[in-house]
């Protein structure tokens, strides 16, 4: 991001509050989803290839 364009966001945080705690809700957001698991369980995937190997049989 251009440093004017970074200092104007920087800015307005500053000096707008309900922005601020919104920006602060979405990163305390964003880190949460990060550490999620990202993979289904192995159960779930013998599951579902199970039923692959059955469907329209």
């Amino acid at each position: 991001m251009p440093a004017d364009e970074q200092h104007t966001i920087e800015d307005a945080l500053l000096h707008d509050a309900e922005l601020a705690a919104t920006c602060a809700d979405l990163l305390l957001s964003q880190r949460t989803l990060d550490h999620l698991v990202r993979n289904p369980r192995p159960d779930t995937t013998a599951a579902i290839l199970q039923y692959s190997r059955t469907f329209m049989r």
